[in-house]
């Protein structure tokens, strides 16, 4: 009976044996697999070398020329496209100067596309910057827009807030047909406002929708007033009650018009 036990007993400590000895087997095959699937894939980076044929670009790109995008993506290696850096493509198109956002994928075999969004400026803010519709500022060559831009001025870091001031009084002025050409937040916090006629409002530092809507209120009684080849040269809104109102003489092509 003895004899019998230490048989089974035996028999029963070689199943594990063979158990871990075939799957060590099928571990160090399969690492071997891995290890000969990454060489030739390497190897085939290496070796091959397949170009761009192909080059998509779509969004909306009214300021970015095409030129520069085409530039910009040869920073990424467009003789191989194994090897080509999306990343590296997609930074080097939002470093461009007009691009606000630049997206970039491989599509097998040859093709790369990109999707490019330029910036959308809104204001000049101190003559050296744009601002763009997040206010947020940006460089750029302005000569490419074709539409007149308000000119923006105030300290560093008051862009937001002209910006904001700047939507709320345009839409304001929309009433009488008027446009806002430039708006100044000097160092004290006194707003300036030069409208597309060429008069300006002196608001102040407080109230400053509100003494927009006076002189609005006011507006057809202003221009009843003026005399003979006169204009409103400035309305001066800074008080409680009321208003000062400065005159010029009209130019000649504006007398010729009238």
């Amino acid at each position: 009976m003895t004899k019998t036990i230490a048989k089974q007993t035996t028999e029963t400590s070689r199943v594990p044996r063979q158990y871990w000895a075939g799957l060590c087997f099928f571990i160090a095959v399969c690492i071997a697999l891995v290890c000969l699937a990454l060489s030739w894939y390497q190897s085939m980076l290496k070796d091959q070398v397949l170009p761009v044929s192909t080059l998509v670009i779509e969004g909306s790109t009214p300021y970015t020329m095409n030129e520069e995008i085409v530039a910009a993506l040869h920073q990424g290696n467009l003789d191989n496209f194994f090897q080509l850096d999306v990343n590296l493509v997609q930074r080097e198109l939002e470093h461009l100067p007009w691009v606000y956002s630049a997206s970039v994928r491989k599509q097998w075999p040859d093709t790369v596309s990109v999707y490019v969004v330029d910036q959308t400026p809104l204001a000049l803010w101190n003559d050296n910057f744009l601002i763009n519709q997040h206010g947020v500022l940006f460089q750029a060559d302005n000569q490419r827009v074709t539409t007149k831009l308000p000119k923006l001025f105030g300290p560093e870091g008051s862009e937001h807030l002209a910006l904001e001031t700047y939507r709320d009084l345009r839409l304001l002025l929309t009433h009488i047909n008027r446009d806002i050409d430039e708006l100044v937040l000097s160092e004290r916090h006194a707003w300036l406002v030069t409208l597309s006629d060429g008069v300006s409002l002196k608001l102040g530092r407080e109230d400053r929708v509100m003494r927009v809507q006076r002189f609005m209120d006011a507006y057809d009684k202003i221009k009843s007033m003026a005399e003979q080849d006169m204009q409103v040269d400035y309305v001066d809104l800074r008080y409680d009650v009321g208003m000062a109102v400065g005159w010029k003489p009209k130019r000649e092509e504006e007398k010729t018009n009238a």
